[in-house]
């Protein structure tokens, strides 16, 4: 029980929601204090709802970043968009990502029209202030508020951290009196697995360009931990993850010449893994070839989608 003077304990859940690029990623990570999820600058790049918790003295924030809502063109697309509908559907306040970068357009429109249905109360914030002017971003702040019927409307960098802490406030205002959900120390419910399969595709995602980018999926295969024998009383984490493409032509785009982007690739990820593990890694990456996978359903299942 809180003291009489004391405002109640708040808990609940925040969905992050916009189009494809439109900083929500970034936003949750600065929001949780730490990466809870793997950020890039191409579209489509977060592919599962993924849930960070901010704590807070007086109540307990679960964000749920969504993958970008859009009109989609394969079975994927349709199945990402069940995704952020689900989640929509069951969330105590919805954050409506526009960027202040990019003029409001038919993407941030059909992303409105989704949210008329919802009931939960929508903070609309403009992401990416520090990429736009003042003038820009006055603008977008008036556009974005026609979009919908918002509780509030915020401008933000989550790159600089400018009005994170506000939002924060205004999320938690916005919450139900409850209990917390989580446990203290934890930041992230994401399995492990699925972390170090997201660290490899962010770093491939850096690492490729042209047409690879959508067709690339990542499975650990297996997952083997022994005593380190170079640290007494360490751990060894043996990795073997897959990167799956849909053609051929694309295979040797991820390998490099001589294997050398792969290796680079490998390198990258490797670095991610041991901070998350405390441990240190031994990363083996293999390229495959999973045809079309994108618009099949039992390859999308086995991929975890």
């Amino acid at each position: 029980m809180n003291p009489p003077d004391e405002p109640p304990y708040r808990s609940g859940f925040a969905c992050l929601v916009g189009r494809p690029n439109a900083g929500k990623t970034t936003l949750t990570n600065a929001l949780v204090g730490e990466k809870v999820g793997i950020v890039s600058n191409r579209p489509q790049t977060t592919r599962h709802a993924i849930r960070g918790v901010v704590h807070r003295p007086g109540g307990q924030l679960v964000l749920v970043d969504t993958p970008g809502l859009h009109r989609p063109r394969s079975l994927l697309g349709r199945r990402l968009n069940d995704v952020v509908r689900d989640t929509l559907s069951d969330v105590d306040v919805v954050v409506f990502c526009v960027p202040a970068d990019q003029p409001v357009g038919t993407g941030d429109r059909y992303i409105a029209r989704q949210l008329a249905e919802v009931r939960a109360p929508v903070v609309v914030v403009v992401t990416k202030t520090d990429a736009a002017s003042r003038k820009q971003v006055a603008e977008q702040l008036l556009a974005a508020s026609s979009l919908v019927e918002a509780a509030e409307v915020v401008p933000v960098s989550a790159v600089r951290g400018d009005q994170v802490e506000l939002l924060e406030d205004l999320l938690v205002g916005l919450l139900p009196e409850g209990p917390p959900l989580y446990p203290p120390a934890q930041t992230t419910d994401e399995d492990v697995e699925r972390q170090l399969a997201e660290l490899v595709r962010e770093a491939a995602l850096e690492k490729v360009f042209q047409e690879v980018p959508h067709s690339l999926a990542v499975t650990i295969e297996e997952l083997i931990r022994r005593p380190d024998p170079k640290r007494d009383g360490g751990e060894l984490v043996e990795v073997h993850a897959l990167l799956h493409v849909e053609r051929p032509s694309q295979k040797p785009m991820l390998l490099g010449r001589g294997g050398s982007i792969v290796k680079a690739i490998g390198t990258e990820a490797r670095q991610g893994m041991e901070a998350l593990l405390g441990a240190r890694v031994h990363l083996d990456l293999h390229v495959t070839v999973l045809g079309e996978w994108q618009d099949d359903p039992k390859k999308l299942n086995r991929l975890g989608y």
